[in-house]
């Protein structure tokens, strides 16, 4: 028997192919050409029950689903709408959904919005705001070694909605977020806008993304990738297949108001019914859904294997630890990320308080600066070259961090200079930036610039170099900087302290190095 299913499939394939076939002629086609594996996946029932299940949200690494269920009697208050919480087991099948519980669910309705790649910043909806104030709210909880905490609502300058739904989706970068909401300058209904993280942790006025995006119709349930550049979201007033269909566009520049024409995902994905819930892990490899087709009550969760042209670019996934150097126990931490040479901060994280553990999705094709910053620690840096990544890729670098006081080494991991060169590269500054806010930070302190080598050339020559690279880092302190020549002393070792073997290419680079000594606290 030839199935709805069956004869969809092929019509998303030759679209995604590029071969431009209508949804007509793909009807027609040979099921037989259908390849299984790109068919829908019902999650089963540990997921999906007899109720609405509902506004899925994977997370970035693809272990943890996160979705509202309606009127289940679990639920805080005994219905309404809750957060749901699944994880990702070893053979490949999800544990028995539980309710997250409160604080994130409240007699109210509430559902999740994002996740961040670190698992530990949740952006929130539906109501968490003051009982007096009537607006509905996006909030913002963050986890603590007690569990999470108290969504707090977000300050968005001149935040209103006229209408009485809304949407958001917090970019991993943390500082950008995409929201579906009713304005005066709309074009229609709810159209998509953007608004930007502050210093002061405010958010900047809601920008309307133009009208390539935005239609005289409803546009809703935004979700930008983890490339900071793909947004998925449903549209009744772009050409579709039923009453909201899902579609892309990609971000052509910095301004986020310029993007390609929204391209529909295709009739596998999109029915004549409405399709509105769409969310991608890091991976780019599946999407999850929201069906009321096969469904094991009302909708259910489904999960489709994507071709390549739907997916979002390629990204990195960094993980690892943050550990105090000098005793390896775990730190709760701040992670910056960085574009390099401009130093731009592109994004923000958090250790796990209790395993210091920490995610950040780097998009490909760049190189990057990154580092994790505690009180009472030096910060530590390290850097990324990307530039020549070509598919989702997950990389393992545990970060150490130094704590001040007399005696502390701490390796400045961001500076660069060409071969047989002490002139400091661009790309350097915003490490030794860094560096110098510091030594502001605690105008006592005295240190010492070590300038290394590797074994290559004479023991004299190593000497006299790696002392020229120290001076040169004490020089663009002092002249960029004006930090006082006293507090700052430059030495060179050259070959005399390896910390690897000079026998491989990988150990004479880590022997090439500069490292900061703390003389005086």
């Amino acid at each position: 028997m030839i199935t709805k299913f069956s004869y969809v499939f092929f019509a998303v394939i030759v679209i995604a192919l590029g071969i431009g076939l209508n949804a007509a002629s793909a009807q027609e086609a040979d099921t037989q050409q259908v390849d299984s594996m790109y068919l829908p996946v019902n999650l089963g029932p540990s997921v999906n029950g007899p109720y609405d299940d509902i506004l899925p949200v994977i997370s970035p690494d693809g272990q943890t689903l996160y979705f509202c269920r309606s009127q289940a009697p679990e639920n805080i208050g005994g219905g309404r709408q809750d957060i749901w919480v699944s994880e990702l087991l070893p053979d490949g099948s999800w544990s028995v959904a539980r309710n997250i519980g409160v604080p994130l669910n409240n007699r109210d309705n509430n559902y999740m919005c994002s996740i961040t790649p670190d698992g530990n910043t949740a952006v929130v909806a539906d109501a968490y705001s003051d009982p007096k104030n009537t607006q509905r709210s996006v909030a913002m909880s963050f986890r603590t070694k007690g569990g999470w905490s108290i969504p707090r609502p977000l300050t968005i300058k001149n935040y209103y909605n006229k209408n009485r739904f809304h949407e958001f989706s917090l970019a991993n970068d943390g500082k950008t977020l995409l929201m579906a909401i009713e304005r005066n300058d709309s074009k229609g209904g709810k159209d998509l806008y953007v608004s930007f993280r502050q210093p002061d942790s405010t958010w900047s006025e809601p920008q309307n993304l133009g009208n390539v995006v935005n239609t005289i119709g409803h546009e809703a349930t935004p979700f930008i990738a983890s490339d900071n550049s793909s947004l998925y979201f449903s549209s009744d007033g772009h050409r579709g297949y039923g009453g909201f269909d899902v579609f892309v566009t990609r971000r052509l520049d910095s301004t986020w108001t310029v993007w390609s024409q929204p391209e529909n995902l295709g009739p596998l994905i999109n029915t004549a019914r409405w399709d509105i819930y769409y969310t991608i892990p890091a991976s780019g490899d599946y999407a999850y859904y929201v069906s009321f087709s096969n469904s094991f009550g009302l909708g259910d969760i489904f999960k489709i294997k994507l071709p390549e042209t739907a997916r979002p670019r390629p990204v990195v996934l960094v993980k690892g630890r943050v550990l105090n150097k000098k005793t390896l126990e775990p730190i709760e931490a701040d992670i910056a990320y960085e574009e390099l040479p401009s130093g731009k901060e592109l994004g923000i994280a958090r250790s796990t308080p209790e395993t210091g553990a920490y995610k950040i999705v780097l998009p490909a094709g760049m190189k990057y600066g990154f580092r994790a910053s505690a009180p009472g620690f030096i910060s530590v840096n390290e850097n990324l070259d990307l530039s020549q990544i070509a598919e989702y890729t997950e990389i393992t670098r545990d970060l150490y961090l130094v704590p001040i006081e007399e005696g502390s080494v701490a390796r400045i991991n961001n500076i660069f200079f060409d071969y047989d060169k002490w002139n400091l590269r661009p790309e350097s500054f915003p490490e030794l930036d860094r560096v110098a806010q510091m030594l502001a930070a605690n105008p006592t302190m005295i240190v010492e610039l070590a300038g290394h080598t590797d074994s290559v050339a004479s023991d004299q020559y190593n000497l006299r170099l790696s002392d020229k690279r120290a001076n040169s880092v004490v020089q663009y302190l002092f002249t960029t900087h004006k930090i006082s020549l006293n507090r700052i002393k430059p030495k060179g070792y050259g070959e005399s302290r390896p910390v690897a073997s000079n026998a491989t290419p990988e150990g004479r680079q880590e022997n090439r190095r500069v490292e900061m000594v703390i003389l005086k606290k």
